[in-house]
């Protein structure tokens, strides 16, 4: 991902995951500080496929919504969330995961490559220990039932909340087995041959 106003990757997606109760549902919060990720990215190139939108800089710097962009030399880039408009903000906020992660684990981008290594924060809030449980749920299903109450736009059938809709696959792929995109598996193939796990067939 480069930096806004920059041509060249400094980061990579920086994901940012939070997830609180409500008095149903959960709300999950899964998101990169990119406008896309690199798996899909990949999955794009090699499908022949395009980005809905000019999410990627080529290596010259000019947006572009061709996913091979970033697999030239020298590679092109991702853009921050936000992209040319408003990649600013997903700027500030993968400089923030940054100091979360690297930062504070005191190893990171600064330090040479020796493989792949990730650094990760995990934060957990007892509500019990500031205005209760009981009172801490009140409050975020209250945000929580009046976003679903909010009428949608044209094109939405609902207003749904950040992970509804993974919990909904979780539900039904529990009760029926889990469909996963034809590209997986035979992207997992050299790795089960490699060592010797045999592969779900497709149902």
């Amino acid at each position: 991902v480069a930096p806004f106003g920059g041509r060249a990757g400094v980061f990579t997606p920086n994901p940012l995951a939070a997830a609180w109760p409500t008095e149903g549902l959960p709300v999950i919060l899964d998101v990169s500080m990119s406008i896309t990720t690199n798996a899909l990215t990949r999955r794009l190139r090699d499908e022949g496929r395009r980005f809905p939108g000019q999410w990627a800089l080529t290596a010259a710097g000019e947006p572009t919504d061709d996913p091979a962009a970033l697999y030239t030399q020298p590679p092109g880039t991702l853009l921050p969330t936000g992209g040319t408009d408003h990649g600013h903000k997903g700027y500030a906020f993968t400089l923030m995961v940054e100091a979360l992660t690297g930062g504070l684990a005191g190893h990171g981008r600064a330090d040479p490559k020796e493989g792949w290594g990730a650094t990760v924060t995990i934060q957990v809030f007892n509500p019990a220990m500031f205005g209760g449980a009981d009172e801490f749920r009140r409050q975020t299903e209250w945000v929580a039932a009046r976003c679903r109450a909010t009428p949608p736009r044209p094109g939405f059938a609902a207003v749904r909340l950040p992970g509804e809709s993974g919990l909904r696959r979780r539900a039904e792929q529990l009760a029926n087995g889990v469909a996963i995109y034809p590209g997986i598996l035979t992207a997992l193939q050299p790795w089960a041959e490699r060592w010797q796990v045999t592969l779900p067939r497709p149902g």
